[in-house]
C-alpha cells in the first residue's frame, strides 16, 4: 500500500505560517477536519511538511546543544565530583516539539518504523498490520488530543519471559497505537538528547553499537585497565524513578504537553491476567521509547564517571568501569553504588555485580582474554551453554519435523550467532561446535528411521558395507553411541550434511572475518 494515506494535503504547516497551541485560524480546523487546503499541489505540501519537520528537529537540537552562550552557568571546579555531575546547566528549552510530533512525515516514517519492528498485540489485540488501516479513521481525531494535551495511552499488557540465568524478565507491551505514538516523539526527542550523551554509552543509539562498546573494553584491558567493577542494576527498567526522570526531561523539553504525554506513559496500568494494576515507577520494557529514556536517566551516571576520569563502557543497564588494581575497583564499586542508590533511587544487586578480573566477567556475551602481549575478545562460556541450548532443543530427536526443517532453524541461529561474534577468537570452539551439531543430526536422523531393519536399508542405500549397516543397527547400542559408529559417518558424512542443507560455524566465521 502506498504511504500516502496521511493527510500530508491537511497539514497545516507551511513557510510562512505556524499554527499555535490553541489553533485557532480557519486553516487548522479544515486541516484537521482531514479538508485539503486550496491552492496547493500535493508535492508542494508534501515538501513543505518535511521541511517544517527537518525544521524544528535541528531548532530542538540547536536549543540543547547551547551550552556555551552568554549567561550561562558553567561547573564551578571547586564543587564536589557529584555535584558537577549533576549539575544543572541553564540551557534553551525547546518549545513546539508536540507540532513536530504529529507532523505527517514524522507520522509515516514512525509508521514503517513500528510495522518493520513488529511485535505483538497490546491489551486490544491490534497487530502492526491492522495500523494502517486503523490510522486512516481515527488520525485527525488523534492529532487533535494529542495537541490539546488530552491523549491518554491505554493500559500496558504484561508479558514474564525465562532469562537464561534463572527467574523472568517482565515486558510491557503497549498497544499499537501507542507504540506508534511513542516512536513518533522517540524520532523527535532523540536528535534533541543524543547529541548531548557520553560518547562511552553505546546501548540504543544511533551510530554506536555492541561490538564498540566490546572493543572499547578490550582497548582498555590493553592498557594495563585489567580489572573490571562489573555494575549489575536491580530490575533496572521496573525500578526508574519518574519524578527524577521527568526532571531530566524538564531541564531540556519546554513543552508541557510532551512531558505531560511522557509521565502518562510512564504511569500506564498494567493489565496482568485480568486484572489492571497501577504503576508508581519504572519504564517497561516493550516500548520505543523506554530505551531513550533510560539513556537519559543514566546519563548521570556517565557524566559522573566522566568527571572522576574512569575508563567505562555503558549499554543500557549494563555497566563496566575498568581500572588498575583490584583495590581502586571496591572503592569505585562503593562509590558509585552510592551513588546510584542516593542519587537516582537505583539499586545495584550485591549477587551479581562484582570487581574481578575481565576474563571472568561477561560484557554482552564476550569477555576480554590476555595472551602474553596479546588482548583479544573471547565468547564467553555462558553464552556457549545458551547457544547449545537452543542447539538441543532445535535438534531434539523426538520434535517429529522433517531433517530440512530443522536444518532451516539451526542456519536462522548459528548465522546470526556467528556474525554476532566474529570479532571474538573462536575458531578451535566453532569447529568443536561443528562436530557436535553433525552428531546431534545423525542422531535425528537414526531416531527418524525408527526400526532396525530400517536403518540397516538406509544405511545400504548411502553406501555403507552390509556388515556394517546390519552390524550397527541390529545392535542398537544407542542412539548417541551410534550415531558415531563408522557406519553412521559414512552414511551422513560432513559432506552429504552440508548438501542437505547444514552450515557450518567455521566456515561462516572463517568467510566473515577474511570478508
Amino acid at each position: 500500500m502506498p504511504m500516502d494515506w496521511l493527510p500530508l494535503a491537511a497539514t497545516p504547516w507551511d513557510e510562512t505560517s505556524e499554527v499555535s497551541r490553541r489553533r485557532s485560524t480557519s486553516h487548522h480546523t479544515a486541516a484537521l477536519r482531514g479538508t485539503p487546503c486550496l491552492g496547493r499541489a500535493e508535492h508542494e505540501e508534501q515538501r513543505t511538511d518535511r521541511s517544517f519537520v527537518c525544521a524544528m528537529r535541528q531548532k530542538s537540537i540547536q536549543l540543547a546543544l547551547n551550552l556555551e552562550g552568554a549567561g550561562e552557568a558553567q561547573p564551578d571546579l571547586g564543587r564536589g565530583i557529584e555535584a558537577q555531575a549533576v549539575a544543572s546547566t541553564t540551557v534553551s528549552l525547546a518549545h513546539d516539539l508536540m507540532e513536530a510530533v504529529v507532523a505527517g512525515r514524522n507520522m509515516q516514517d514512525a509508521q514503517r518504523k513500528v510495522r518493520s519492528n513488529k511485535g505483538s498485540p497490546g491489551v486490544d489485540g491490534m497487530t502492526v498490520d491492522q495500523l494502517e488501516a486503523h490510522l486512516r479513521q481515527v488520525l485527525p481525531g488523534l492529532r487533535e488530543e494529542l495537541l490539546t494535551g488530552d491523549y491518554r495511552p491505554s493500559p500496558i499488557r504484561r508479558v514474564d519471559i525465562p532469562k537464561a540465568d534463572g527467574g523472568t524478565r517482565q515486558l510491557g507491551i503497549p498497544t499499537v497505537i501507542d507504540r506508534f505514538i511513542q516512536q513518533c516523539l522517540l524520532q523527535v526527542l532523540e536528535p534533541l538528547f543524543d547529541p548531548t550523551f557520553s560518547p562511552h554509552s553505546y546501548g540504543f543509539r544511533p551510530g554506536k553499537s555492541t561490538h564498540q562498546a566490546l572493543e572499547a573494553a578490550r582497548q582498555y584491558v590493553a592498557e594495563g585497565y585489567d580489572w573490571v567493577v562489573d555494575l549489575d542494576l536491580e530490575k533496572f527498567f521496573d525500578r526508574v524513578n519518574h519524578d527524577i526522570l521527568m526532571g531530566r526531561l524538564a531541564k531540556r523539553i519546554g513543552d508541557k504537553r510532551v512531558l505531560r504525554l511522557i509521565r502518562r506513559f510512564l504511569e500506564a496500568g498494567i493489565l496482568m491476567e485480568g486484572v489492571l494494576m497501577t504503576r508508581e515507577e519504572g519504564t517497561p520494557q516493550g516500548g520505543p521509547l523506554s530505551p531513550l529514556l533510560a539513556n537519559i536517566l543514566l546519563d548521570d551516571l556517565d557524566k559522573l564517571l566522566e568527571q572522576r576520569g574512569h575508563r567505562f563502557c555503558r549499554y543500557a543497564d549494563d555497566c563496566n568501569i575498568y581500572v588498575q588494581s583490584e583495590r581502586a575497583g571496591q572503592r569505585v564499586m562503593e562509590s558509585v553504588t552510592g551513588f546510584l542508590e542516593r542519587k537516582l533511587k537505583l539499586r545495584v544487586n550485591k549477587d551479581k555485580s562484582a570487581v574481578a578480573r575481565p576474563k571472568a566477567r561477561k560484557f554482552l556475551g564476550q569477555r576480554v582474554l590476555s595472551g602474553g602481549d596479546n588482548t583479544f575478545l573471547g565468547i564467553h562460556p555462558k553464552s556457549v551453554l545458551r547457544a547449545k541450548k537452543r542447539i538441543r532443543k532445535t535438534t531434539k530427536r523426538n520434535r517429529g519435523v522433517s531433517l530440512g526443517q530443522v536444518l532451516r532453524e539451526l542456519a536462522w541461529f548459528t548465522n546470526g550467532w556467528v556474525a554476532y561474534h566474529r570479532h571474538t577468537r573462536c575458531s578451535n570452539l566453532l569447529k568443536s561446535l561443528d562436530e557436535w551439531i553433525r552428531r546431534r543430526l545423525r542422531v535425528y536422523v537414526w531416531e527418524q528411521w525408527k526400526t532396525w531393519r530400517n536403518r540397516a536399508e538406509q544405511m545400504l542405500k548411502l553406501g555403507v558395507p552390509r556388515i556394517l549397516a546390519y552390524g550397527v543397527a541390529y545392535n542398537n547400542e544407542g542412539p548417541w553411541k551410534s550415531s558415531g559408529t563408522p557406519a553412521m559417518t559414512r552414511a551422513l558424512t560432513n559432506a552429504r550434511l552440508h548438501e542437505m542443507g547444514l552450515q557450518s560455524l567455521h566456515e561462516k566465521y572463517v568467510a566473515l572475518k577474511t570478508a
